[in-house]
This record gives structure tokens, C-alpha cells and sequence, in this order.
């Protein structure tokens, strides 16, 4: 190789390098054509929430210019009288139940339930051999008491006489010591003779005692009335006494006349503690049964667990119709002094207490503190705050404030009459 000849370079050597130039400037436009995309993209998201926005505040302004529309009634006042029906329940005049006096064995049964009985009649017999033979004992006691009497009483009598003897003879036939002697005899003589008779006297009480017990060997009726309940059979071992270890015999009830016990709310207290007010008996179960009674007498007292007043109606039950224990329905009329009656849709329950929304005649929203005295249900009856005539807004949305005026619908009316606020 000369000097002047330059060695013959290969292609090759170059190849990769030839390329790098074309490959960086595909990536550069699409690099740039990325960057111009999503900036495209944001001005048009931002573009649109501006729109958004816009269209929020207009609609905000819209509605906050625009007068809310409320549904109103006007209210009246609550009628003279009201109806008040409350579940009652029945029982007997009297009832009891039927403990066996003495300790034995039934020795039979006469009367099953549902048989009526008249007052002292024979309901069982039972059979004591234990008492049957304490009082077999007790009379021998007395026997041995008495006889005892007699003992004493002629020692007392014999010790008498000799000191009568000794007392009343001539001075010096007997010592002063056995005059003494003798007095003191008698008189030992006197108080065991008071010994015995009081031993007699406890003998004869225990006979007594047990002498009265024989006489509950029978079970009698206590009172005219129908047996509830039997818990008895033949040969069945009874325990005298009431105690819970103790079984009863019988349960009877007299139902000729009834009682009808009811439990009023305490709002209703005052007017249901008039004796005499007038009530009607009635029954879901039978549409014929209809009782009217009066309020005989209360509890005068209100249950501080229920807040309620026990009430009782006497009413008469010759047919037996009704029976101890029925669930009735019981109907009384109240009276009712210038209270308003307005929906209680009306009412706002705040912080300081129920509050009604008045709305004038301009539309105009004023917030009144209400008192309740009765709620029943759909209606409540208020006793301050509100006249006869006031128009009050039924389900009022929370955002309205006092002050502030609405467009009245009165839905009380034949037809929707609606006054826009000016």
C-alpha cells in the first residue's frame, strides 16, 4: 500500500450508526404529538367544567330567586266530644281460691268446673286420721285434767275445814305454829285446786281447737258462684295452708255481676277520675254483645311504670254473658275545651320543643311553640300556640326559615288554590 492509498473502508461499520439519526426523529414527533394531545385534552376538560360550572351558579341563582311552594291547611277547633276506645278486660265480682284447712286425703269431690254452687255448699270431703286422732287424745287429756279437778278440789276443801278448826279453838289447845301450818295448807290447797281448773281450761281449748279443724274435713262454697278451676282427685294427699309448696282445691268465681278493668293514658286522667262518666262495652268476637256502664271507681293514681290510670266499670251480668278474663273494648266520650286540632304532618319537633309553621295570607313563614295535649295518630290536639283559622304548613323542608316567604297551596279546599308571594 502506497501512502497516497487509503485503505478501503467497510460499510458495515457504519450500518447502526446510519440509523440512529431516522429512529430520534420518529421519537421526537411523537413525543411532541403526545405533549400536544393531552394539553389539547386538558384545555378541553378544563373548558367544560367551566361550563359546568357556570351552569351550576345560574341554576343555584334560579333556584334561590324562585319562592318555595308549600302545602298548608287551616286549622279548626277540636270537636265538643271525642271518642276514646281502649282495651279492657273482664272479671268476676268475686274470686278465690279454694286452700284445704287440714291435712288429709280426698275422700271424694262433688262439684266439677263449670258447675254453679250456692254459698255453704258441700264441694269435698276430705279424710283426716292424724287430726281424728289428736283430738282422741286431746279429749282424754281433758278427762285426765277434770279428774284432777275433783282430787284438788277435796284436798282444798278437807285443808279449809282443818284450819277453821285450828283457828277456832280455845288459846292453848293448839301452838301458834300449827295454827300457822294449817292456814298454809289451805291456801297450798286453794292454788293447786287454780292449778288444775286452768289445766282444764287448756285441755278444753286444745279440744276446741281441734274440734273446729274436723268441721273444714268438708269443703264448702265460700259464695254463690261457678267453679273455674278443680285441681283435685280421689285419694289425692292436701296440705293445709296457702303457702307456693301447696296444692288448692278448687278456684270459684261469682259473675252475676262484673268488673271491667281498663288502663287509661294519664292525659286522660282528670276527665276518667269523674266517677259516673258514661262507657260502652263492646266485643270484636260478638257483634250483638253491648254493655253501657259507668265508671264506678279509679286508682286515683298514676302507674309509674306505664303512666297509665286504672279505671273500673261495674256492670251487670245476669245472663252470663260475659265471662271472667275476655278482652272487650270499652268506648267513653271526652270533652274537649278550646283545643285546636291541626295534622300531625304539621308539627316540627326542635330543641326547644314542638313548633307548628303559621303562614299569613302574604305568604309569610312564622314558626309558633305548640303544646300537645292529645295525639291521636293522623291528628293531634293543641292547646297553645295556634287560633281557630290559622293556615300551617304540612311537611316543611328544613331549609325554610322564619321570615321567609312561600307560595300557599291549600290542600284543605276543593280545589288547589295557589297565591304566589309578591
Amino acid at each position: 500500500m502506497t501512502p497516497m492509498e487509503k485503505p478501503e473502508q467497510d460499510s458495515s461499520e457504519f450500518g447502526d450508526g446510519a440509523a440512529r439519526p431516522g429512529v430520534g426523529r420518529k421519537l421526537s414527533f411523537l413525543a411532541a404529538a403526545v405533549a400536544l394531545s393531552l394539553a389539547g385534552a386538558f384545555l378541553f376538560v378544563r373548558h367544560e367544567r367551566a361550563i359546568s360550572a357556570a351552569r351550576l351558579a345560574q341554576m343555584n341563582s334560579q333556584d334561590a330567586m324562585e319562592v318555595p311552594r308549600v302545602d298548608v291547611v287551616t286549622v279548626v277547633a277540636t270537636p265538643t266530644t271525642q271518642p276514646l276506645v281502649l282495651p279492657g278486660e273482664t272479671a268476676s265480682w268475686y274470686e278465690t281460691t279454694i286452700y284445704a284447712r287440714v291435712n288429709g286425703y280426698v275422700a271424694k269431690w262433688l262439684v266439677d268446673i263449670g258447675d254453679h254452687v250456692a254459698n255453704g255448699q258441700l264441694l269435698a270431703t276430705i279424710d283426716t286420721p292424724e287430726l281424728d286422732a289428736e283430738l282422741v287424745a286431746a279429749k282424754a287429756k281433758l278427762n285426765v285434767s277434770e279428774a284432777q279437778v275433783a282430787v284438788k278440789q277435796a284436798r282444798a276443801e278437807f285443808a279449809r275445814t282443818t284450819y277453821q278448826r285450828w283457828r277456832d279453838s280455845p288459846k292453848g289447845v293448839v301452838s301458834d305454829q300449827e295454827r300457822e301450818s294449817t292456814k298454809a295448807s289451805s291456801a297450798e290447797a286453794v292454788a293447786e285446786l287454780k292449778a288444775a281448773q286452768a289445766q282444764v281450761m287448756l285441755n278444753q281449748a286444745d279440744v276446741d281447737r281441734l274440734s273446729a279443724l274436723t268441721q273444714f274435713k268438708d269443703v264448702r262454697a265460700p259464695f254463690d258462684g261457678a267453679i273455674v278451676q278443680r285441681r283435685i282427685d280421689l285419694g289425692d294427699l292436701v296440705t293445709a295452708g296457702s303457702s307456693t309448696t301447696t296444692s288448692s282445691l278448687y278456684r270459684i268465681s261469682q259473675d252475676n255481676q262484673m268488673r271491667v278493668f281498663v288502663h287509661a293514658p294519664q292525659r286522660t286522667a282528670a276527665q276518667l277520675m269523674q266517677l259516673d262518666s258514661p262507657a260502652t262495652i263492646t266485643a270484636n268476637d260478638q257483634p250483638t254483645l253491648r254493655f253501657e256502664g259507668k265508671v264506678t271507681r279509679t286508682a286515683r293514681a298514676i302507674n309509674p311504670e306505664a303512666r297509665t290510670l286504672r279505671v273500673e266499670i261495674d256492670i251487670p251480668n245476669s245472663d252470663h254473658a260475659l265471662v271472667p278474663g275476655m278482652y272487650v273494648q270499652v268506648s267513653f266520650r271526652l270533652t274537649n275545651n278550646g283545643l285546636i286540632q291541626a295534622p300531625a304532618a304539621a308539627l316540627l319537633f326542635r330543641s326547644n320543643g314542638p313548633q307548628i309553621a303559621v303562614v299569613d295570607d302574604e305568604g309569610m313563614i312564622t314558626f309558633k311553640d305548640v303544646t300537645i295535649v292529645r295525639d291521636d295518630g293522623p291528628v293531634v290536639d293543641i292547646g297553645s300556640g295556634l287560633t281557630v283559622g290559622d293556615k300551617v304548613a304540612l311537611n316543611l323542608n328544613n331549609q325554610i326559615v322564619s321570615g321567609q316567604k312561600v307560595q300557599i297551596n291549600e290542600i284543605d279546599k276543593g280545589r288547589a288554590h295557589v297565591s304566589a308571594a309578591q
